[in-house]
């Protein structure tokens, strides 16, 4: 791929089934084996993209020519290659930003959006992601926001730096994984050892790279830009305590695109392994691959 990234591709299912492109989030996340398990192997060829710099794609953390625009080019690259005319695209928190970012660039490539957890990187999104005093946040969290404040930058400009730097990356990177874990009512979860730290440090360097740059998706807001999205079976399952992407972006975009259908799962908030969460991404695939929507 152009800027010296290579990117790793993995197919499964049936050669002959219905091509669905599979999103990761984070961004740097890299694809989980859970991902393709909502698939029905039978009726579905799924391909899942390790997006530039994350899982087994090249150089692993790289940020360098790594863009939303880089990865469009990439997704535009692959469809070419595999000679798929149109694909179900879903993804989940920022690859469901990522999805909607395509079926903009791509209109005629995409036959249906399957979105969960939907992140529209507003600014509001991201701050109030890092909004500490919002979330009654953990002591450690609060010595970061002081010191962000204390050096004259922003939260997200802090941590970069701090995952950047070989002295402060893996006590960063803990903090920034423990935040997610009490964003998500996991605060007793063991912290990650040492294997599992370093690929933290790795996803969330390519995260802050983004979030410090507003995913560059802000000019324009990509919310304001949906009016031109095709006009395809869109489907938002969203958790309804979902704090990391907010439930109100899912009720944003449904209120701007009248063709979409949005789906409450009670009970759970960002975690894709929720049982409800589960059920809700296999009855969805299903339908899709029976009627081609998601009635």
């Amino acid at each position: 791929m152009p800027g010296g990234h290579e990117i790793h591709v993995r197919q499964s299912g049936s050669a002959e089934g219905l091509p669905a492109l599979v999103l990761h989030g984070g961004p740097g996340s890299g694809c989980s084996p859970l991902l393709p398990r909502f698939f029905d192997p039978r009726r579905y060829r799924i391909i899942c993209v390790d997006q530039r710099g994350a899982g087994l794609s090249r150089p692993l953390g790289g940020v360098a020519h790594n863009t939303t625009a880089d990865l469009l080019a990439d997704l535009r690259l692959l469809r070419s290659h595999l000679g798929i005319e149109r694909w179900l695209v879903v993804g989940g928190s920022w690859g469901a930003t990522l999805a909607l970012a395509h079926a903009l660039d791509a209109p005629e490539a995409v036959a249906g959006l399957l979105l969960r957890g939907l992140f529209l990187a507003r600014s509001s999104d991201i701050d109030g992601f890092f909004d500490g005093a919002a979330h009654g946040r953990p002591q450690a969290w609060a010595t970061l926001e002081r010191q962000a404040s204390a050096q004259g930058v922003s939260l997200i400009d802090l941590l970069h730096q701090s995952l950047c730097a070989t002295d402060s990356a893996d006590a960063t990177a803990l903090h920034w994984w423990r935040w997610e874990q009490f964003l998500s009512g996991h605060e007793a979860a063991p912290d990650p050892d040492a294997a599992a730290l370093a690929a933290q440090v790795t996803r969330l360097r390519i995260q802050s790279h983004y979030l410090r740059h507003r995913c560059w998706l802000d000019r324009p807001p990509l919310l304001e830009r949906c009016d031109a999205l095709p006009n395809v079976p869109t489907l938002l399952l969203h958790g309804r305590d979902d704090r990391i992407c907010a439930p109100a972006a899912a009720d944003a975009f449904h209120a701007r695109m009248p063709h979409s259908h949005l789906r409450w799962i009670d009970g759970t908030g960002h975690d894709p392994t929720h049982p409800g969460m589960i059920d809700a991404m296999v009855s969805a695939l299903d339908s899709f691959a029976a009627r081609g929507d998601f009635s």
